[in-house]
């Protein structure tokens, strides 16, 4: 059953590529697809990082990564540079993870 979902995946990935190959060049030319295939990547991080921070096993839960993700939230608010918001996450979850 393993081998069966992992070549009907592929297929599907496949068949997909060879679909946007297949597209003339004026269908991918409105601005409106660019515009929403410029936005695709921040989507997809934005879903990674709630289904990573608010999740355990198959439950939701918030602890001490919410706290982080809200503090570097806050950090990139006032542009701090990119390690700063590391650091201000990374402490802001060990403050509340020895807090609780």
């Amino acid at each position: 059953m393993t081998w069966f979902a992992i070549f009907a995946t592929a297929t599907l990935c496949f068949g997909l590529k060879l679909a946007g190959w297949s597209l003339p060049a004026g269908v991918l030319a409105h601005e409106r697809l660019q515009r929403a295939a410029a936005l695709l990547p921040l989507a997809l991080l934005a879903a990674l990082v709630v289904v990573q921070t608010f999740s355990h096993g198959r439950s939701l839960t918030v602890d001490a990564r919410a706290a982080g993700l809200a503090a570097a939230g806050l950090a990139l608010l006032v542009r701090a540079p990119f390690i700063v918001v590391v650091v201000v996450a990374a402490a802001a979850a060990a403050l509340v993870r020895a807090v609780t």
